[in-house]
């Protein structure tokens, strides 16, 4: 595997526009890190610490804010299952930040729980982020064939159809919290029923709505983007339902022979992938659509400084208005940054 950190020597292009970055992970990778992270870290994880963090946003790039998303990282290894979850909130909130470092963090909750579970995992959750909780990510991406990329989850086929999932989503949204997931591209169908269930939900679909490159998938590339494209557009009818533009540095997604080819330079990503993703930016509108890095799962295509590069260079022919959006305004709208 190719893990291409740090930066090579790109300039910084556009350096100062403001970045939100909606989406990264933290990993404890050092005994003092691991010592504040009572349950440890997502076996396999990469590790990936605040100094790393700080590092990557220190690159060049103008990041105003992060977000933290969920990664089974720092649970509670003891009390009921429903709340140990919370031990991650809890731990990401403590880490010593400033500059908008970890500004949201959304969390993990079993939204299959009972009610009454729920709620009281939720309320811990908002007590635990001290104002920086914003929404519960619980994975949908399923898919039939065992060889396809899945998520460390393993989600159940037909959760956004499942009654008492659709019960606990809602309850997000009587608290103004967002839900957010990540699905694959046949799934989009039953994402856009399950919003319109819910239509006082934010949902926030990571990942470009999974576009699946591995198994079965891997021979047949562009069959696999035509039923995608049809599921973004059918997104169009679900206003709520925000997009995250990113996961191209996972094999899930991404050939992998193109993410192990070299060199990897922001000019061959943006003409990779430039395409696809103007066609959510064109078929959704920017004020529905944001960067995410997706660090640091993403940095086995290439490092931070590099994929900012190429983000800013497939939202070239946008206005400035609509790369405000597309690189801060959705992102701050979304989760209540301010």
């Amino acid at each position: 595997m190719i893990v291409r950190s740090p930066d090579g020597p790109e300039p910084i292009r556009e350096p100062g526009l403001p970045i939100v970055d909606p989406h990264h992970h933290l990993w404890p990778n050092r005994p003092a890190d691991s010592a504040a992270a009572p349950g440890g870290r997502n076996p396999g994880a990469t590790p990936y610490s605040v100094r790393d963090l700080r590092a990557d946003t220190g690159s060049g790039h103008n990041v105003t804010a992060t977000v933290f998303v969920e990664c089974s990282t720092a649970y509670r290894t003891h009390g009921p299952q429903h709340l140990r979850p919370v031990g991650e909130t809890a731990w990401v909130a403590e880490q010593p930040v400033s500059g908008g470092l970890l500004s949201g963090i959304v969390g993990h909750a079993n939204l299959l729980a009972e009610p009454a579970e729920l709620a009281e995992a939720l309320a811990a959750h908002a007590e635990a982020g001290n104002g920086r909780f914003k929404g519960v990510r619980h994975t949908v991406a399923w898919d039939a064939h065992p060889e396809v990329f899945a998520s460390v989850h393993r989600p159940p086929p037909g959760l956004l159809r499942d009654r008492a999932f659709r019960s606990g989503a809602a309850e997000l949204a009587r608290r103004g919290l967002v839900y957010e997931t990540w699905a694959y591209f046949h799934q989009l169908p039953e994402l856009c029923s399950f919003a319109r269930s819910n239509p006082d939900l934010v949902v926030v679909l990571d990942h470009l709505g999974g576009p699946a490159a591995t198994g079965p998938y891997a021979r047949c590339r562009e069959e696999v983007l035509a039923e995608w494209r049809s599921g973004v557009k059918a997104l169009v009818g679900v206003p709520q339902v925000v997009m995250k533009l990113g996961g191209i540095g996972m094999p899930a997604f991404t050939p992998v022979e193109f993410i192990e080819s070299t060199p990897m330079t922001s000019g061959r990503i943006a003409d990779y992938w430039g395409p696809h993703i103007r066609y959510c930016i064109e078929t959704l509108g920017p004020e529905r659509c944001m960067f995410e890095s997706n660090f640091p799962v993403d940095r086995r295509l290439c490092g931070y400084a590099t994929l900012w590069n190429a983000f800013k260079l497939i939202a070239a022919p946008y206005s400035d208005a609509d790369r405000a959006s597309l690189f801060a305004g959705t992102a701050r709208r979304t989760y209540g940054l301010g």
